[in-house]
């Protein structure tokens, strides 16, 4: 399972960085990963105009897309857009941060899971 890192770098800047999550056959029940500990968890919907100019993540968690598409800017100007079904690690809490942008007009609904 690939999940997308935004992780502040030496430069001082976000970057992207993706990685896998490793899964294990449990038989009947499908393939798991090994148990992850975690803080809390945060429901969110935004509006289809919600642009947020640079920001940092305000503690590490995973955000999971579950509808809707929301476009990413990190410091270098690239952009990556995630959407249903994305899973994202947010750990960019110093530096200069990332833009979030709101695509298309649309809502958007994620669950944060908070890590910190």
């Amino acid at each position: 399972m690939t999940i997308t890192r935004i992780y502040t770098g030496a430069d001082n800047e976000s970057h992207f960085e993706d990685f896998e999550i490793e899964l294990e056959d449990a038989g009947d029940i499908g393939h798991l990963s090994e148990r992850l500990d975690a803080t809390g968890i945060i429901f969110r919907r935004t509006d289809p105009d919600y642009n947020y100019d640079w920001h940092n993540a305000p503690r590490r968690q995973y955000i999971i897309m579950l509808d809707g598409a929301v476009d990413v800017e990190i410091g270098d100007g690239t952009v990556r857009r995630f959407s249903t079904g994305d899973i994202v690690l947010v750990e960019d809490t110093t530096g200069r941060g990332h833009i979030s942008r709101a695509v298309n007009n649309g809502p958007r609904t994620s669950v944060f899971i908070t890590l910190d």
